[in-house]
């Protein structure tokens, strides 16, 4: 009997799924369901790529084509050249991995202080840190940029600064939020066996909780460097000078100038890097995520 509550439950029952009617309407139901969303999520990439391959009166014709008439690879060619690609690409992975160092540094520690440290109100910061996420950006962004233009007490405009991309994006509620629960489940024996060595708490940081702690540091990598990458509106507000944009921010800018087969072949070398970042770690990403205790 206790077998039978534990057994779990499904959609289609196993004595259904071995007949073969239950196995074609599965198998028809699933493939239908792979092919849906296939072309949901990959329809979009492969109208991106095949538009910066076709000409300028095939991508504005209609009806459009599936597939390009001709192939024109230079397109991209001239898109690199011509919208000064390179620069932007050296712009964006600038400011994305300098605030992946900060976030590293900054959000490990409140983090850690916060999961093993305990210090006076620790409940009360995470919660408040957590009613930020509940707060839509886009509300954010006016009292954001006022502060960048003129910080508090030190009274420094940092428009046109990477300090400008840097500083708002090491106040991630949610990848602190991560990262504390991850050092929730370290078991307190570790700890406290560091500190009889004589550790500090610096050192048991630095020597037990990150070694251990490899796959939500990824996982926290990889969102703070696609944050930074993706992100638009700030950039355009806190980023003016065409010499310092990122790259989202310096195609739009040179949009109205560039032939449409361009412009999309443009877009499609600004979303490789993310993409291969993603093809890369996806399992990186879905372990971490899921890391909640260390195994005995």
């Amino acid at each position: 009997m206790a077998s039978d509550t534990m057994r779990p439950r499904t959609l289609i029952s196993p004595a259904q799924l071995g007949r073969r009617r239950g196995k074609i309407l599965y198998w028809t139901v699933f493939g239908l369901t792979m092919t849906l969303f296939t072309l949901v999520f990959l329809g979009p990439l492969y109208w991106m790529v095949t538009g910066g391959l076709k000409t300028t009166a095939e991508i504005v014709q209609s009806p459009p084509t599936l597939v390009p008439d001709s192939v024109h690879p230079k397109n991209y060619q001239s898109a690199w050249q011509v919208m000064d690609l390179a620069k932007l690409l050296f712009n964006t992975l600038y400011y994305a991995f300098g605030a992946l160092a900060f976030q590293l540094v900054l959000d490990v520690a409140a983090a850690y202080s916060l999961s093993k440290l305990r210090p006076m109100f620790g409940n009360v910061i995470l919660g408040m840190m957590l009613a930020t996420l509940m707060i839509p950006a886009t509300v954010l962004v006016v009292p954001q940029y006022l502060t960048v233009l003129d910080v508090p007490i030190f009274e420094r405009n940092l428009l046109n600064s990477p300090w400008a991309i840097w500083l708002p994006s090491v106040t991630n509620a949610f990848n602190i939020f991560l990262l504390k629960r991850f050092f929730d489940s370290i078991p307190q024996e570790l700890l406290d066996a560091a500190s009889i060595d004589g550790a500090s708490s610096l050192r048991t940081l630095r020597s037990v909780v990150l070694p251990i702690s490899r796959p939500i540091l990824g996982v926290v990598s990889i969102f703070a460097v696609v944050g930074v990458w993706k992100d638009f509106l700030w950039p355009m507000l806190t980023l003016p000078d065409p010499a310092k944009q990122t790259l989202n921010v310096g195609i739009y800018s040179l949009s109205n100038g560039v032939p449409q087969n361009q412009l999309i072949a443009a877009l499609t070398i600004a979303s490789v890097p993310t993409l291969i970042l993603f093809l890369l770690f996806q399992r990186n990403i879905m372990s971490g995520l899921t890391a909640g205790g260390l195994k005995g």
